[in-house]
């Protein structure tokens, strides 16, 4: 096998391995190494009194009637900036949010997101904080607790109050704060009329009832996840059942840390107190119905006898942006808020990246310029590197005819052939796998710029200029109806037929940026080089706008300076010649 050959086949073979295999090479083994270190965690529990007490809140936190309850209970108003809806006086469930600032799809008549989904209704979609003790006889507030509240309406500038008096010698206040985005605070305060202390145990959970639709992309994780012990913890729903609605059961070693449920853009997250160590919990419950909760049980709080103890956590509730996860990171306390965004293993590239396009936003206002300035930048840091590649493929086509030469001259020899070909190449100071290296750095640049737009809610509904008005997603327009002239609709066909403008204009860019490298000698080659502008045509198809914006406008840019190459490397040649001959 020739050294191009060798060289073509490792650089598309890489390529594939990052783009297409991930999954299988590197996502799959890291989630059987952690699902293989989580097991031993549930039965290596020392400490009788979390384990009887997260008993006890399994007996509570689980119990849930086949019938829906009937709304017969006071509710109290949710209305702040970002957030409307209610909360049930029945546990004092925070069941009913909508997002004001978001619509589920682009048109204006299209329905605000709704996050959460009443207790009443067919997919209950809900958090809850209470109490479980270890003593018997003391009745908690738990989902059947219904609270009596003490007002209507809850905003940033009015927190509500809610009262419980366990008949046993406890009351329990709670107050309950929004602020102008996505976070709600319980704080509780027990006080006791006992002549005793008592032990309780505060907890807190995220339930959904219903398999969501998810995107199904290994790139993305949707489902139950983590942090706590410093580590990212994750489960799918499909996991959850496969795995017999077992899930995590992990008492923490240090202190804080976060559990809840998210989808693509949206995030229902409980913070304990984070000065505390706490057991968290991701599963599936039993029952007839497809239930998911992920919780927390607290450190025990001793309740003094005649005295009184407060406590709180918080509920974040919304949109997974970026400044507002890192906000609470910091204000909070709260360790790796912002992996709740599925950054991926690229994350040491990709929250960089988006901070990069955001910052250009600010200063172009759009997304779409900010991610062509992107380009740039990343074509400056690489200049040199692509510089040195783009002269080792012009002297390459400079050697093309004597390399046909030495093809013939070998014959069948191929010994003979490889032997003379990296004589030739020394001898010219030629490296014929420099064309290759700047190809495998892009690609994990576009990995990364692929995960900002994919994941990142600041791109969703995010427009460009003219038929471009979503960049996160595919190009609307197709080839197979002339970009929209023609008057039908092709949604009917896959993503990689409807191949928008832009790919073809990526598909165009790709192949006369090709035509300017120099022309493999292998004929094998020769055929795969032609036939990859279509290959990469189509499979960009399927891939975001903005995405193939960048790429189009990155083959632009190398166009440009393989062709400033290519004519410095010309006059140079020309000037040399001119004054051998005057000589």
């Amino acid at each position: 096998m020739s050294p191009e050959n060798r060289n073509l086949i490792l650089a598309m073979a890489v390529s594939m391995a990052i783009l297409v295999l991930w999954q299988s090479f590197f996502v799959e083994p890291q989630m059987q190494l952690e699902r293989a270190g989580q097991q031993p965690l549930q039965d290596t529990h020392s400490d009788e009194t979390p384990r009887v007490a997260q008993q006890k809140n399994d007996e509570q936190l689980q119990i849930q009637t086949q019938e829906r309850p009937l709304e017969d209970v006071q509710r109290i108003t949710i209305s702040a900036p970002l957030l409307e809806g209610s909360i049930t006086s029945r546990g004092a469930r925070i069941d009913d949010l909508m997002l004001t600032n978001y619509r589920v799809t682009l048109s204006e008549r299209s329905e605000n997101v709704r996050l959460f989904s009443r207790v009443s209704s067919e997919t209950p979609y809900f958090s809850e904080f209470g109490w479980v003790s270890q003593v018997e006889g003391q009745p908690m507030p738990s989902g059947k607790t219904i609270w009596k509240v003490l007002d209507s309406e809850l905003t940033p500038q009015t927190p509500v109050k809610l009262r419980w008096d366990n008949g046993n010698g406890l009351i329990f206040l709670r107050t309950i704060t929004i602020n102008d985005d996505y976070l709600i605070e319980i704080e509780d305060t027990i006080r006791s009329n006992l002549d005793t202390s008592v032990s309780l145990n505060p907890y807190g959970l995220v339930r959904r009832t219903g398999t969501p639709s998810t995107q199904g992309m290994w790139i993305l994780h949707e489902g139950l996840l983590g942090v706590f012990d410093a580590t990212l913890k994750e489960w799918t729903y499909s996991k959850l059942q496969e795995n017999n609605r077992e899930g995590l059961n992990h008492a923490s070693e240090e202190a804080g840390g976060w559990v809840g449920i998210t989808d693509k853009y949206w995030l229902a997250a409980i913070i304990p107190n984070q000065s505390e160590t706490v057991n968290f919990s991701m599963r599936a419950l039993s029952g007839s119905e497809d239930r998911y909760q992920a919780d927390f049980l607290g450190e025990a709080i001793t309740v003094p006898g005649g005295g009184e103890v407060s406590w709180s956590g918080y509920l974040f509730a919304g949109a997974k942006k970026v400044d507002l996860l890192d906000k609470y990171e910091e204000e909070l306390g709260v360790n790796h808020f912002d992996l709740a965004i599925d950054f991926g293993w690229f994350y040491f590239l990709t929250k960089p990246f988006f901070y990069a396009i955001t910052y250009f936003n600010s200063l172009l206002g759009n997304f779409g310029l900010a991610i062509i300035a992107f380009t740039i930048i990343v074509r400056l840091v690489l200049f040199p590197l692509a510089n040195k590649s783009y002269r080792s493929m012009g002297k390459m086509r400079e050697l093309a005819p004597k390399i046909q030469v030495l093809r013939e001259n070998a014959g069948d020899d191929k010994a003979k052939m490889n032997q003379e070909m990296m004589a030739l190449y020394k001898k010219e100071k030629v490296n014929p796998a420099a064309g290759c290296l700047p190809i495998l750095l892009q690609i994990p640049v576009f990995f990364a710029l692929y995960k900002v737009l994919y994941v990142s809610i600041e791109m969703r509904h995010a427009p460009f200029y003219g038929w471009i008005l979503d960049l996160s997603a595919i190009d609307p327009t197709s080839i197979f109806n002339l970009f929209g002239l023609l008057p039908y609709s092709v949604d009917f066909l896959p993503a990689f037929l409807s191949i928008g403008l832009w790919p073809v204009l990526m598909g165009i860019t790709m192949f006369l940026q090709m035509r300017l490298n120099p022309p493999p000698p292998d004929p094998i080659q020769a055929k795969i080089f032609q036939y990859m502008p279509i290959f990469f045509t189509f499979l960009l198809a399927t891939f975001p706008a903005g995405l193939v914006i960048y790429w189009t406008w990155n083959n632009l840019l190398s166009i440009i300076q393989q062709w400033w190459i290519m004519r410095s490397m010309g006059e140079k040649k020309l000037s040399t010649t001119g004054g051998d001959s005057g000589t």
